[in-house]
């Protein structure tokens, strides 16, 4: 097992000057300040008294003086056979739950002036930090559903003497070894229709929507977007710096309402849609909508860009067939390993039409050049050698039993007049809409501060259309686990509901 240095990296201590005499004294201030300003932090090692001296080409003795006399004061604290450490009692209290430090730093963000591009992005970041792995936080993989076993020994036969070991600049579109495997796989599982080199490696859906949102919209373009969408497509759009980019049409049982887009925006460029499974309400676009929507398209000379959201979960049924298929002119396909293999993989795909892929490609080299290349090629395996389909399989009837689950806990704990689940078969989430006046983001506060990790529907809508509801992950935890958090949860919405 390789050994792990434990000497922190000493700063930088500038130059003693050694005509004022005292080193000692000099050495000790210097130490003290890099503990003031964090440079040397709680529990850090020292150098031993006999390095430091080479290093500074002084006396041990002085560094040795400097050291007794910290001890002293308490900055630092030596044990033996441990050396000379920062003393632990330096380190700050950690903050309590209810910090205020968002709105901290957005008032600092307006005092120092920041263009109001970057206060977008900061309120952004603060929104999309990851909830912590505990229910009902959403794609949380365990041994049940990780890939385990096969994808470590892929991983250690590639990454060591296969195409996966180290390398110089690849393709901006991917490794062709996994977009082939992605063009079959779509091919037969969604009926997309495709090869491989109108397929584009990403870094999850995330990135294809922002990609998608920069070669498709130009200044004054307009785009529709689902009323109540993924918050993820809004945030880009709301990110532009042009106004009125997003126009919010509304879902309804058979999904986007194709009629009332054409009211609102009849000339926008692109159609942002999860048709597979509406997110995050779970029905699927109709057929009916379904060719109103492409029959738009072409007349407008629009393009229809369709997040295949969780598209291989449906639990009651087949998987819906991907609007692509019908339309592979006009439509930009977007897909992700993400939630059926483990959302740290930080792979998806792109399948657009051939006369949009130089686009795509310039819009990717200007974001990161091209995906990383090692877990590319152990993905291409996984798939080739068929253990995706079965993967797929299993994680399919284990979210099944955990969605029924949930279902039955959350319907026995919770009278219908305060709380409900969106009905649907399919995906890794399940709705639980509150009662009319909840706060479903006060909710969301209160169930953190208890273990339990939801996030608000509100805003998912737009502005003025809000439901509160709760958006509860089941992929990942087990039964126990959920029934547990359940009651917490419970017991949350029944105290606000006072």
């Amino acid at each position: 097992m390789p050994r792990t240095a434990q000497t922190a990296e000493m700063p930088s201590f500038g130059t003693l000057d050694r005509e004022a005499g005292n080193l000692s004294r000099q050495v000790a201030e210097a130490l003290r300040e890099a503990v003031r300003k964090g440079d040397l932090r709680p529990a850090d090692a020292l150098p031993s008294t006999r390095a430091l001296a080479a290093s500074l080409q002084v006396a041990r003795g002085t560094v040795v003086e400097a050291y007794e006399q910290l001890i002293a004061e308490g900055f630092l604290e030596s044990k033996a056979g441990a050396g000379t450490r920062v003393a632990l009692a330096l380190a700050e209290p950690p903050p309590r739950r209810e910090s205020r430090a968002p709105r901290v730093a957005w008032r600092h963000a307006q005092e120092a002036g920041l263009p109001e591009r970057a206060e977008a992005f900061a309120r952004i970041g603060r929104e999309f930090k990851p909830l912590p792995p505990v229910p009902f936080a959403i794609s949380v993989p365990t041994g049940l559903t990780a890939p385990g076993e096969i994808w470590r020994r892929l991983g250690n036969r590639l990454r060591a003497r296969g195409p996966a070991s180290p390398t110089g600049y690849a393709d901006p579109l991917g490794a062709l070894a996994l977009r082939e495997a992605i063009g079959d796989y779509v091919r037969k599982s969604r009926s997309v229709r495709c090869d491989a080199d109108q397929v584009i490696v990403t870094s999850g859906t995330q990135q294809g929507l922002f990609l998608a949102s920069q070669v498709l919209l130009g200044p004054r373009d307009q785009a529709w977007v689902e009323n109540p969408a993924y918050r993820g497509v809004t945030a880009i759009l709301e990110s532009l710096p042009y106004r009125d980019a997003m126009v919010r049409v509304p879902v309804d049982a058979e999904g986007l309402d194709v009629e009332a887009g054409i009211r609102m925006a009849p000339k926008a460029r692109v159609a942002f849609v999860t048709p597979s499974h509406q997110y995050p309400l779970g029905m699927p676009l109709s057929m009916a909508r379904r060719a109103a929507l492409l029959a738009w398209a072409r007349s407008a000379n629009a393009w229809v860009v369709e997040d295949d959201y969780d598209s291989e979960l449906r639990y009651e049924g087949y998987p819906f067939p991907a609007l692509q298929g019908l339309a592979p002119d006009r439509v930009v396909y977007l897909g992700t390993f993400s939630k059926i293999l483990f959302p740290s993989l930080r792979l998806g795909y792109v399948v657009v039409p051939p006369n949009l892929v130089d686009a795509f490609c310039g819009a990717r080299v200007l974001v990161d050049r091209h995906p990383p290349t090692a877990d590319q090629h152990v993905l291409a395996a996984f798939m080739r050698e068929g253990h995706l389909e079965r993967h797929v399989r299993k994680v399919r009837n284990v979210y099944a039993e955990q969605r029924l689950s949930l279902i039955e806990t959350l319907g026995a704990l919770l009278p219908r007049n305060l709380a409900w689940i969106e009905p649907g078969d399919q995906g890794m989430h399940l709705v639980l809409w509150l009662a009319a006046g909840l706060d479903d983001q006060r909710v969301v506060r209160l169930a953190a501060d208890a273990g339990v990790a939801v996030r608000a529907a509100s805003p998912m809508f737009a502005a003025g259309t809000a439901r509160p509801g709760l958006i509860l992950g089941f992929g990942g935890f087990s039964s126990a686990q959920m029934k547990e958090a359940a009651h917490r949860l419970a017991a949350v919405i029944a105290s606000v509901a006072k």
